[in-house]
């Protein structure tokens, strides 16, 4: 789920996969940013997003070939997030105390056999732990891949945060458009073709690890400040109450994701009388525009602040989400371009406001929100499935629309600026 960018140019491009591997080597010494090593951080998140969404994408198969509900479609949703939440705070926290710069190039691994075993599931049982396997992948790749596109920002961590989240994002988006491609209704075995992408993010990641191997000066903690220069004088209970404001933007945030991301095709199948692949289609333009979305984030925050950012992304999205049950076939459309990239823009702000809240704790904080995130889209799965199952999917579109309104906790937050 990645793109990769050379260090001669201000924007990613895509490149090769060997100029990928190679690229982590050619890093300058010095303390700026460095968007060759981003580059391959971002490609390989696009590729480890991108079979994760794979799972997602072939719901209406399984659904199908496995005489599954919408509760059952849930609970996959659900042990995918939780082995990929669960365990990403506890790696961020331990590669704070000893990093691991080769666990990248190994969590893969994880995500490869979730692949190969979601390929040949003979029942509902396997698909659980195949899904398994996938979220456990993701829950060591995350922490660190994070800390390592900290590592080559220079400074710019909202930028760096944005290009490292836009290859995940891309890489969900395209997901589901390669398996409508691949994966005929009767091609459940197909899903093994995507472990290609497994490999070569193996090849990535085990360049970028000896970059970080070779880097770790670079993980020095920077002193907290505000807008004057002066160092933040936040009181540990300060600080806790705000990263738990942060957390209830993340709720808000992602159990409205996982209602769009999980049941959006069942929503346009049952409202409008569309076919699989015209729903996927939406679904892939949603996806999309998350991640350009994600990828403005970043760099707005660096300018205007990440508090500016995270309050008019959560609570400006709230008059769209409102609109989108009631809206024609047309404009759910532009409603959903509208929702994905002002919803998604928060992500990145939250991320770098919360690391600057805790320097030195990279690691733990990403692992924590990622975690938190991915936790909440399994619980948001699981929940709107089964409410799905007792009144219906329209219901549920209507529930959740009032779900960015939490945005108006971002009041709370204080202006922290590095």
């Amino acid at each position: 789920m990645n793109n990769s960018s050379s260090s001669s140019r201000s924007s990613l491009n895509v490149v090769s996969l060997s100029d990928a591997v190679q690229a982590v080597h050619a890093a300058p010494a010095r303390d700026g940013i460095v968007l060759r090593v981003l580059g391959a951080v971002s490609a390989s998140h696009l590729l480890n997003d991108m079979m994760q969404s794979v799972l997602i994408a072939i719901y209406p198969l399984l659904h199908a070939k496995f005489s599954l509900n919408f509760s059952q479609i849930g609970l996959l949703t659900l042990t995918y997030q939780l082995a990929a939440s669960l365990l990403q705070p506890c790696v961020g926290f331990a590669a704070d105390k000893r990093p691991m710069p080769y666990s990248l190039p190994a969590g893969m691994g994880f995500t490869l056999a979730g692949l190969l075993m979601l390929s040949m599931a003979p029942s509902y049982g396997f698909l659980l732990v195949a899904a398994a396997c996938i979220g456990i992948g993701s829950s060591v790749f995350h922490p660190e891949a994070a800390r390592v596109a900290r590592m080559a920002s220079g400074g710019r961590y909202g930028l760096a945060q944005s290009l490292f989240q836009v290859g995940g994002n891309a890489g969900a988006a395209l997901g589901p458009l390669l398996a409508a491609a691949i994966i005929t209704t009767d091609g459940q075995g197909n899903v093994a073709w995507f472990s290609l992408a497994a490999l070569a993010a193996m090849a990535v990641l085990a360049g970028v690890g000896r970059w970080y191997a070779a880097n770790r000066w670079r993980l020095k903690p920077r002193a907290r400040k505000m807008a004057d220069g002066g160092e933040v004088a936040l009181s540990r209970g300060r600080i806790a109450a705000t990263l738990g404001v942060l957390l209830v933007l993340i709720f808000s945030k992602y159990f409205y994701l996982a209602g769009i991301n999980s049941y959006l095709t069942f929503y346009l199948i049952g409202k409008f009388g569309l076919g699989v692949k015209p729903a996927q289609m939406f679904l892939f333009l949603f996806l999309a525009a998350v991640a350009a979305g994600v990828l403005i984030g970043g760099p707005v925050g660096d300018r205007v602040g990440r508090k500016t950012v995270i309050w008019g992304s959560i609570l400006g999205v709230a008059p769209f989400t409102l609109l989108l049950p009631h809206a024609n076939l047309f404009w759910t459309g532009v409603l959903l371009v509208v929702i994905g990239l002002l919803l998604a823009s928060a992500m990145p702000a939250i991320i770098v406001y919360a690391q600057e809240l805790l320097p030195g704790k990279v690691g733990m904080v990403s692992g924590l929100f990622f975690g938190f995130a991915f936790g909440m889209g399994g619980v948001g799965a699981a929940v709107l499935g089964n409410l799905a199952d007792a009144t219906s999917i329209g219901f549920v579109y209507e529930v959740c629309a009032f779900l960015p309104l939490l945005g108006l906790c971002a009041a709370l937050l204080p202006d922290i600026r590095s």
